[in-house]
């Protein structure tokens, strides 16, 4: 970010909405992130591939967090407020209140999680259209976007949601809105996850062809007909209800949003590398890859000229750096692939145990394990004789299937600790070729990318970002400030204050 020159500490709010849980961090004017909290949120799933989450919870926890960072805080020396949020679908009825999205009629689950997968035929049917804005997603539309979530509401639940919905948010764009009372959208949002143009805004063609053709009505109300670039001030600011729900000064400068993933890229892609003596230290940012890992994983390379990739989303203008057009590759299940395999096998009770007993996470734990048992060579050739195929839950990229199935060859009649530590190698070496076969499609495309940045929950773990570095045979960059999604967020509330004048990359 430029900024202007200041004397006095000031402070910056981010909030991140994640797939579980709310966090909150204070960010001071360095960058440095000074105190953060977090909330657990809930998630229902009341049938396979439905995935539901309550407005009204998560607003409840991102004020919950906020006030604990800040109560020790000056009012006057915080300056502004950023949001980000997983791209997951809120609606509201005529009233704004909830509005159920579920066949039980419970209007407390009012969201449709962003890897909520119902929407599958959906899927096929607008994809079938080949309309041409299909071709800014990669040629292949996804259930984790919006149209085909709108589209099953319309077909399954047509009297219970649809005919009584008086507002449809990205979830960034509801926390903007909760904050301020303005239903202006964020262009990211729109852009990556509604089909929105930012040359030629809607195209009513679109919607009027899968069916949708009420949501161009009142100029496209129900969906959004006011844009703003991610980090500009929503013109009403932090209202007076919402200041005292977050413990915020009234009037604080609220900044347009990002999606979750896109507020991690911009924390991360811009780092600085010098003095580090790394080869990559003076080439240009479109040399970089930011992989922002955690439930799922996003693969963010931006460009000087649109490149369109296969199965690859985008290009989108301008969605998270200004001035570049955004590729954006994906994994829809990392760390809940890790998860499910590890909880679900066996000698799951007794790694627990052992780890517990050492005071240790359990990965940390089956990290050590794997050095404990290697006899030689790399660790990585452990699991030479085991596969995993990574998509449990489809793929996102570049395949864009959302029907292909997991696999794992190579199993024996053993189910011990050794097994379970081996089983989770080889997962994360097939998340790692997944990510190279992301980066070798874009590559493909014209994208020259010689650096990974990694971001998120799963950079924490170093035998994930090595098989990252080993499978894809480049240098992985971990940004020394590490929770770069919440750095995120507050850059764009710093860029709202005025503070600073615009996001760029220094």
């Amino acid at each position: 970010m430029q900024r202007e020159e200041r004397t006095d500490v000031f402070y910056y709010v981010g909030i991140d909405v994640g797939t579980s849980s709310v966090r909150a961090a204070l960010v001071d004017q360095l960058g440095t992130v000074v105190d953060q909290a977090e909330h657990l949120i809930q998630i229902w799933e009341p049938q396979p591939d439905h995935y539901e989450q309550s407005s009204d919870d998560i607003w409840a926890a991102c004020c919950l967090v906020t006030k604990q960072i800040v109560k020790h805080i000056k009012p006057e020396t915080i300056r502004g407020l950023g949001f980000d949020a997983t791209c997951s679908l809120v609606v509201l009825d005529k009233q704004v209140q909830p509005l159920a999205v579920n066949t039980e009629g419970d209007h407390k689950r009012n969201v449709i999680m962003w890897m909520d997968h119902r929407a599958g035929n959906q899927v096929s049917f607008i994809n079938h259209t080949k309309h041409k804005v299909l071709s800014f997603v990669g040629g292949v539309m996804s259930a984790e976007m919006q149209p085909p979530k709108l589209l099953w509401l319309k077909e399954n639940l047509k009297h219970e949601c649809w005919n009584k919905a008086g507002l449809f948010f990205d979830l960034p764009d509801f926390l903007t809105w909760k904050a301020t009372g303005s239903t202006t959208r964020s262009f990211c949002t729109l852009v990556c996850k509604w089909t929105y143009s930012l040359d030629t805004g809607w195209d009513d063609s679109f919607w009027t062809e899968i069916g949708l053709e009420d949501i161009i009505e009142e100029r496209y109300v129900k969906i959004g007909n006011q844009v703003a670039s991610p980090g500009s001030s929503i013109g009403n600011c932090l209202s007076s209800e919402a200041a005292k729900d977050l413990g915020l000064p009234e009037g604080l400068s609220v900044a347009a949003s990002l999606i979750d993933a896109h507020a991690g890229g911009l924390g991360v892609i811009g780092a600085s590398l010098k003095g580090y003596g790394l080869p990559c230290e003076d080439q240009p940012i479109t040399s970089r890859m930011a992989l922002i890992c955690g439930t799922s994983s996003c693969h963010m390379g931006v460009s000087e000229k649109p490149l369109f990739v296969p199965g690859v989303w985008g290009p989108y203008y301008s969605a998270m750096i200004p001035g570049f057009w955004l590729n954006e590759g994906g994994q829809s299940a990392t760390g809940k692939l890790i998860d499910h395999v590890v909880q679900g096998h066996t000698a799951f009770m007794e790694l627990q145990k052992k780890a517990n007993a050492r005071g240790q996470h359990i990965y940390t734990y089956l990290n050590n394990h794997l050095y404990q048992i290697k006899k030689s060579g790399p660790v990585g050739f452990l699991a030479a004789d085991l596969h995993v195929w990574p998509d449990f839950h489809g793929n996102r990229s570049p395949l864009a299937d959302l029907s292909m199935k997991g696999m794992v060859v190579g199993l024996n009649l053993s189910k011990n600790l050794d097994d379970l530590a081996i089983i989770y190698l080889a997962t994360l070496q097939a998340i790692a070729l997944g990510t190279r076969h992301i980066l070798e499609t874009m590559q493909t495309a014209g994208h020259h990318i010689g650096t990974l940045f990694l971001c998120g929950g799963l950079s924490k773990n170093h035998l994930f970002v090595q098989m990252h570095a080993d499978i894809t045979g480049l240098p992985v960059v971990l940004s020394k400030e590490v929770e770069s999604v919440l750095v995120g967020a507050a850059i764009l509330g710093a860029c709202a204050s005025g503070d600073f004048t615009s996001i760029q990359v220094g």
